[in-house]
């Protein structure tokens, strides 16, 4: 597969998931109208590294930034989030939205191993008090994706000691920051390597890629250390590993602080579908890329959070391309919001923990197929609702166009957009329309 083709199918199926005509009306229209119950979290997400800008601690900004590397663009400024974040905040909250989902910076907390910035841990408190401020709940991630480049340096998620470093980093989150969180999530998208790469298809042979492998040598001897491991670059199976003991410190260090307050994290799902046999296959995929976390939320966990973007088609010899007549958005996926609902009720199968949709859009330049895809995967949650499902919130990806990692800039996935000369955000009609359904907490006949 060559690298651009890679690049789009990770992508499609990753984040977090040319601009396609409107499907018909039809297509789009939810099978379910009402009321969502009393206290249902409407919101919107973004990541830090993601949004921020110069977060030049981290494991992504180093990665960014040499030759060889497999990001088209370096992160830089981003859209400047942390800097405008009461601005971004206050024009959530003006729309009708009721929930903000963030990330902290761990590399900005520890940009060096055992020393803490209280001056960042102070920011973010800043980020949550602003949240206080104009009544939006707060939904935290303490990890997504990035980590401090020293950590990536010694090995990542793949050296013994990682989930005894990262739950001293949650520890000391939750003492500052603690009071005023109302959700937490250790990770997210923590099997997400698993998701890409755990059968066959074409993502599959990435383990061996040269310039994946010249990358990470790369960042080892700029770090001095020889080695580097982060995100989905390195060894999947011992990074899976280290997550999964990771996740288990990480909640018990948090709820040793702050008892009450729940504690889970977020997966990437596809709405997997056999097809001509496929089921075998569709089964392996499932236990390998989210049984495992199934099983940890089981173990250590309050509520699990599902993001989902689109299907994906898998035949008995691996993954399938969608089908020649299908919609792609301009992340060259296909346009397929009935994924959600598929997706909840799968993993409403396998977990007893409420489940709380953390992630769910799509990329486009088109903002009226964007509104049909929130309508079509709003009407989903819907259905789920009324077949008993404990669905508690619906959290748009994302509120701002903004870095969409190996992919840069180009990607819009955002309710706002972003000038990135001038920073200027101009809202889109989709944040409007989205705005009206929080605040109707239902979806109009």
């Amino acid at each position: 597969m060559n690298h651009d083709a890679r690049r789009r199918t990770i992508l499609g199926l990753g984040t977090a998931l040319a601009g396609a005509a409107l499907l018909p009306a039809a297509a789009h229209a939810a099978a379910s109208r009402g009321t969502f119950p009393k206290g249902f979290l409407w919101g919107a997400a973004i990541a830090g590294h993601q949004a921020e800008g110069d977060n030049v601690a981290s494991d992504a900004w180093l990665l960014e930034n040499i030759q060889p590397t497999e990001f088209k663009e370096p992160s830089g400024a981003a859209v400047d989030h942390y800097r405008l974040y009461d601005r971004d905040i206050a024009t959530l909250a003006s729309l009708g939205l009721n929930t903000f989902r963030f990330s902290v910076e761990w590399a900005r907390v520890e940009p060096v191993e055992g020393m803490f910035s209280v001056a960042a841990l102070e920011h973010y408190r800043d980020v949550l008090l602003s949240c206080r401020r104009h009544k939006v709940k707060a939904m935290v991630s303490f990890n997504h994706f990035v980590t401090p480049a020293w950590f990536a340096a010694r090995g990542g998620w793949e050296a013994d000691d990682s989930a005894q470093l990262y739950a001293r980093y949650c520890d000391k989150v939750a003492r500052h920051l603690g009071d005023l969180i109302d959700y937490a999530t250790t990770f997210n998208e923590p099997n997400l390597p698993r998701l890409l790469f755990g059968i066959p298809g074409p993502l599959s042979g990435m383990a061996d890629n040269p310039r994946m492998k010249e990358m990470l040598a790369k960042a080892g001897q700029l770090a001095g250390t020889g080695k580097w491991s982060s995100w989905i670059f390195g060894d999947f199976a011992k990074i899976e590993a280290g997550l999964l003991k990771g996740h288990a410190a990480a909640y018990q260090a948090i709820k040793a602080v702050r008892p009450q307050l729940p504690v889970g994290f977020s997966i990437a799902i596809a709405d997997d579908q056999a097809v001509d046999g496929g089921e075998a296959m569709r089964d392996r995929k499932r236990a390998i890329a989210y049984e495992p976390w199934f099983r940890a939320i089981a173990e250590h966990g309050d509520f699990i959070g599902v993001q989902t973007y689109t299907r994906e088609l898998i035949g008995p010899d691996g993954v399938r391309p969608p089908p020649k007549d299908a919609t792609f958005t301009s992340a060259h996926m296909e346009y397929y919001p009935q994924a959600l609902e598929a997706t909840i009720r799968y993993t409403a199968q396998h977990v007893k923990v409420p489940i709380y949709v953390t992630e769910n859009g799509m990329s486009t330049d088109d903002d009226s197929q964007r509104i049909a895809y929130i309508r079509s995967a709003v009407g989903g949650v819907a259905n789920c609702l009324k077949d008993g499902i404990p669905v508690k919130s619906y959290i748009h990806w994302s509120l701002l166009d903004n870095f969409e990692w190996i992919f840069g800039y180009g990607p819009h996935y955002g309710l706002i957009a972003v000038d990135r000369a001038t920073m200027k955000r101009t809202v889109k009609p989709s944040a409007r329309v989205l705005g009206q359904i929080a605040r109707a907490n239902g979806i109009a006949a």
